[in-house]
């Protein structure tokens, strides 16, 4: 009365399975590398994060896919100046404001007469202070 139809798996289920299976631990591997690279971001202490760096480009290289390693030579290249940022934590969010004030103002000033007069008005946009709300900064907070 309440027969059920008899499940038939399609040829290349295993393999199928097998490849899911070898796609998620990269996955895995790939989000491990993430956490630790975070962490090592976090660090303080120059050897400490250079082993930290150590640990990561291990990892990349066990895994044997292209991207990885292109991504261990890249830190291997890079080693001195990442690890630097455990000493000297720079960033260069300052700057990169800066160009894109320069970038606004120059798509803004389309026609300015020359470049003198391009670079008065970047001096006059580098004095004034920067309020990131004008409208919230003239209402009264205390109501």
């Amino acid at each position: 009365m309440f027969s059920k139809e008899q499940v038939v798996r399609k040829d290349g289920h295993l393999a199928r399975y097998e490849d899911i299976i070898r796609q998620n631990k990269l996955l895995f591997t790939l989000d491990l590398i993430k956490e630790k690279l975070c962490e090592a971001y976090k660090m303080t202490d120059e050897p400490s994060m250079a082993g930290a760096i150590s640990e990561i480009m291990d990892m990349c290289m066990a895994t044997g896919n292209k991207h990885l390693l292109w991504f261990r030579r890249l830190l291997d290249n890079h080693f001195e100046g990442i690890i630097a940022h455990a000493t000297y934590d720079i960033s260069a969010g300052k700057i990169e404001g800066v160009n894109n004030r320069i970038k606004t103002l120059r798509r803004q000033g389309y026609g300015y007469p020359d470049d003198d007069y391009f670079f008065l008005k970047l001096f006059d946009a580098s004095r004034k202070g920067y309020v990131r709300n004008p409208v919230a900064e003239r209402i009264p907070q205390n109501l």
